[in-house]
């Protein structure tokens, strides 16, 4: 076949994943050992064959794809027979269809994000195996081969669970409006508007790269991706102007990294959040509203600092687009985002709210800026759209069906509860302790293993542990989630610093320093998140919530200031102690 034949055939298999999530929310009530499966086997043939390297991997691949399909499809035909059998594997075709979609998850998330991963899903799969041989406190009294294999995948206490659920019937339809969104104009636009509200001040373009990235951060929800995006358009702006590479490179990591705080979408983590808290959406976006607006706050500072030490250029009135451009590109994103925001304030459910948006979006590929109908743009831009809609969805089912499996086995086995009771004996009842733990632990787990999953599994483990010590759960939720991210810019496994020196051709340990001066907020914020819940009020006390996020602000200055003007040393070591002291006493006051 040809190159142009295969791209219809992937443009076909987008479309049918997009048709497929779209109806899942006008279908009504969907069992879930139908939706979840075919949700998996629509994500197959994008990690096992289109993603393929050479022609060897790609014949593997499809016969991967066509076993998995078939197990998949086991499971959605047989889901009333199966659900009849609570949980344990009956007869020899079952157990073949039961380890093998075990090994296909395993494989699919090797395949999206490398080894770390299905690594640590695979020690839990055989430590719910053979867990019963470990003496003491972290042993288990033993599982039932066939009830244990059951439960993971012939009922919703494992692969099948509440996560896979969030990915079907939500992330994977915000998934679809981001492909929709940057088919068209959006991007662009993006772009332009963080150019014209930024490109004129002192370290211009670096601070377009803050706003850009914070705009499609949001719906990207992967800050390697951001990079490999918005960092194609302002790394060589930053260079250009003669930015250090080290300041340009850092800047964009911090940058991309925080678009995953930046409501109203937030990636994946809000809608698992979701899940997992059982507090509405809305209610999440708004408590995660204020800190993520004091963390891009800060890295505006600390951009500031570097100018003041790089005398950094603005952008040239040459690299600046038209007023009319501006208006015209920023459309394109600000009409669907309004009706997403509208549509979901008014009562009705994010997914509904996507969907809405989406019809908005597709629309608005029909035109551009030259408000002129062209029908083989619009055809490539749908196909486009397909295309990113498919592989993305595809991506995040692989991380999420191997979270899935993780806390599956936490809660058969009661190893969460073993560590949670671990951490609170270690901690000694001191939750500064406990919350140090958490963060650690989330670092580690963050080497090169998703954000999302990494957020999964440590807010399974430890979380109950935070909310036995009275912390609220969704400040709970926003901590982990919060330090979970931290591994992009911080050694030794920095994903988005990598990329982002690595498209610069600079050394990338210098630019994780600069980052991790820059992204300051990322270590600072969650603790006062912890300190001072206040902060997280904004729907139902906005004025305490606004004084407290104002004086936070001028802690974090202080700080950024510190860490990055070009004092003396004796200065810039006062500066970042009066910035503790400025948010350590602010949070005593409001905590009185």
């Amino acid at each position: 076949m040809t190159e142009k034949s295969h791209r219809w055939i992937w443009v076909s298999l987008g479309a049918t994943s997009i048709t497929f999530h779209i109806w899942l929310i006008f279908s009504g009530l969907v069992p879930s050992l139908v939706s979840r499966p075919l949700h998996m086997a629509l994500a197959l043939p994008w990690v096992f064959v289109f993603a393929a390297q050479g022609t060897n991997q790609r014949r593997f691949g499809l016969f991967l794809t066509i076993v998995g399909s078939l197990f998949c499809g086991f499971i959605a035909l047989n889901e009333s027979a199966l659900s009849d059998q609570y949980g344990f594997i009956s007869g020899g075709w079952q157990i073949i269809v039961g380890v093998g979609l075990i090994l296909l998850t395993l494989e699919m998330a090797r395949r999206t994000v490398s080894w770390p991963l299905p690594l640590i899903t695979l020690l839990f799969v055989l430590y719910g195996l053979f867990g019963s041989h470990i003496p003491g406190e972290f042993g288990h009294p033993g599982l039932p081969f066939n009830s244990f294999l059951g439960t993971l995948v012939i009922t919703e206490g494992g692969l099948w669970g509440k996560l896979t659920g969030v990915s079907v019937s939500v992330v994977a339809v915000f998934v679809i409006f981001g492909a929709f969104l940057n088919a068209g104009e959006a991007g662009q636009g993006f772009m332009n508007i963080a150019i014209a509200a930024a490109g004129r001040l002192k370290g211009g373009a670096a601070k377009v790269s803050v706003l850009s990235s914070a705009l499609f951060g949001s719906i990207s929800g992967s800050a390697s991706a951001n990079v490999a995006s918005t960092g194609m358009v302002t790394l060589p702006s930053m260079r250009q102007l003669g930015y250090p590479k080290r300041i340009a490179a850092a800047v964009e990591a911090v940058a991309s990294t925080g678009g995953q705080i930046m409501p109203p979408l937030m990636g994946a983590g809000a809608f698992v959040m979701v899940e997992l808290t059982g507090i509405p959406y809305t209610q999440i976006i708004l408590a995660a509203a204020l800190p993520a607006i004091l963390y891009f706050a800060t890295v505006w500072i600390g951009v500031n600092g570097y100018a003041d030490r790089h005398d950094l250029k603005p952008y040239r009135d040459d690299m600046r687009p038209a007023f009319r451009t501006v208006i015209a590109t920023s459309l394109f994103f600000a009409v669907p985002f309004a009706v997403l925001l509208i549509v979901m304030f008014s009562g009705y459910t994010p997914q509904f709210a996507a969907a809405c948006a989406i019809i908005i979006a597709a629309l608005l590929l029909l035109t551009g800026t030259d408000l002129a109908f062209n029908l083989l743009r619009t055809r490539e831009r749908l196909m486009q759209a397909a295309i990113t809609a498919g592989r993305q969805i595809s991506m995040i089912a692989s991380i999420i069906l191997c979270a899935s499996i993780i806390v599956g086995i936490l809660g058969m086995t009661g190893l969460g509860v073993k560590i949670t009771s671990g951490i609170l004996a270690f901690s000694g009842g001191s939750l500064w302790m406990a919350l140090m733990l958490t963060a650690l632990a989330c670092i580690i787990l963050g080497m090169e293993v998703p954000t999302t999953a990494a957020y999964v599994i440590c807010v399974s483990v430890a979380g109950p542990a935070l909310i036995d010590m009275g912390v609220a759960p969704l400040l709970v939720h926003l901590f982990i989630f919060w330090y979970a991210l931290l591994s992009t810019i911080t050694p030794p496994v920095c994903g988005g610093v990598f990329i982002a020196a690595s498209m610069v051709e600079e050394n990338w340990l210098p630019v994780a320093g600069s980052a991790m001066s820059l992204g300051l907020g990322l270590y600072v914020i969650p603790l006062a998140i912890i300190r001072h819940p206040e902060l997280t009020g904004l729907a139902d006390a906005p004025i305490a919530a606004l004084l407290t996020a104002l004086q936070i602000g001028v802690g974090l200055a202080l700080l950024g200031r510190g860490l990055t003007a070009p004092h003396v040393f004796p200065v810039r070591a006062a500066l970042v102690a009066a910035g503790m002291v400025v948010i350590v006493l602010r949070i005593e006051l409001f905590s009185a």
